[in-house]
């Protein structure tokens, strides 16, 4: 993909991603994240996929603290099988909400921010979901690319108890 294309396609996604606020009220996130212990790679497990994730194999999210306080992000994945085309996305986020370091702002490209709000997280840092205030979509991730399906089960009510269709929620495939 040419530069130029890349940008186009980062615009849309940021205005894609932008849509006005939910009419549910303020999603709610943990009280509060580590980002040093939140560092490093996320296996997505499932998600309301964006139009770039549909077909997604393999996908990885890792985020790394840059020297000026933002939030290298690096999406990688396989194009609709585990053979696929690797594609990899490079959004720059930033906390938000310093007091919880649990809301964040994502930017594919300058000027238009997409939200990211840690909704919940597990005590030992190993599961996550990562949730928006319109609740369009939502991503459960992993250290490790499976979680059993008690965890699995746990997750998808905690999503419909914030208001999500879980009915839109698929799981994203992972062999490594």
């Amino acid at each position: 993909m040419n530069t130029g294309n890349k940008i186009l396609t980062g615009a849309f996604i940021a205005l894609f991603l932008s849509a006005c606020n939910s009419e549910e009220g303020d999603l709610a996130t943990v009280d509060y994240v580590d980002l040093e212990r939140f560092m490093g790679d996320w296996y997505v497990i499932a998600n309301i996929p964006t139009f770039l994730e549909k077909g997604a194999h393999n996908a990885i999210e890792n985020y790394s603290m840059n020297d000026d306080g933002t939030i290298a992000t690096r999406f990688t994945f396989r194009a609709d099988s585990f053979d696929g085309k690797p594609k990899e996305y490079n959004p720059r986020a930033w906390v938000l909400d310093t007091d919880t370091n649990a809301r964040w702002g994502m930017r594919f490209v300058w000027p238009i921010k997409a939200d990211y709000r840690v909704a919940w997280l597990d005590d030992d840092y190993s599961m996550t979901v990562i949730a928006r205030q319109d609740r369009d979509y939502v991503w459960i991730m992993a250290r490790t690319p499976a979680i059993s399906d008690a965890d699995y089960d746990r997750i998808i009510t905690f999503v419909a108890s914030i208001g999500y269709d879980t009915s839109k929620i698929e799981r994203v495939p992972q062999q490594w």
